[in-house]
């Protein structure tokens, strides 16, 4: 049985989880089954300072889960039809979050979503304790790279640039 990682895990600054996600596994249990992917690229976002980030302007009722503190799920719908899943990660009242853009054979975050059924109800998992959605080590390579984030051009140039997306090298085919 894969390890899961443990809270503290999740309580490290957001560009050390992105890293630390590249080439972990993915669970998804439904009624049908459990399905498992490695974790391909993700982007971090570090806090109501990160004008791309969602915290930027304080807490809302949409944001708050990011405020709990490492391990939640942070997720919200764009465009009506997409729910993008976050991983919140640092302390209590640190709000930072790490976005999942791809999985083995699927890129874009709402393609991500739609595979794997995430909806509101995903708002607030905690995925220390999750018999639903959880991640879980692995030996698969985890050779990186770093870009900047991608469509965030509100934020201006200086938050954009940052290089806080992080793509697996050569994502295997099958596991």
């Amino acid at each position: 049985m894969p390890v899961r990682p443990e809270r503290s895990f999740f309580e490290q600054d957001a560009t050390v989880v992105a890293q630390e996600l590249i080439g972990k596994m993915l669970f998804r249990k439904t009624a049908s089954g459990t399905a498992s992917y490695i974790i391909t690229e993700v982007e971090a976002y570090m806090g109501e300072e990160d004008q791309a980030s969602h915290a930027r302007f304080g807490k809302t009722t949409r944001n708050a889960i990011m405020y709990a503190g490492g391990g939640h799920v942070y997720v919200y719908l764009i465009y009506g039809m997409y729910w993008m899943l976050n991983i919140v990660t640092g302390r209590v009242n640190d709000p930072q979050a790490v976005l999942i853009r791809g999985v083995t054979g699927y890129e874009g975050p709402g393609k991500v979503g739609r595979l794997l059924s995430i909806d509101k109800s995903f708002y607030g998992e905690d995925l220390v304790k999750s018999s639903r959605l959880w991640l879980a080590h692995s030996n698969h390579q985890t050779a990186f790279v770093q870009t900047p984030r991608v469509g965030i051009d509100y934020a201006g140039e200086f938050w954009k640039s940052k290089p806080w997306r992080y793509l697996m090298v050569q994502p295997p085919q099958n596991f």
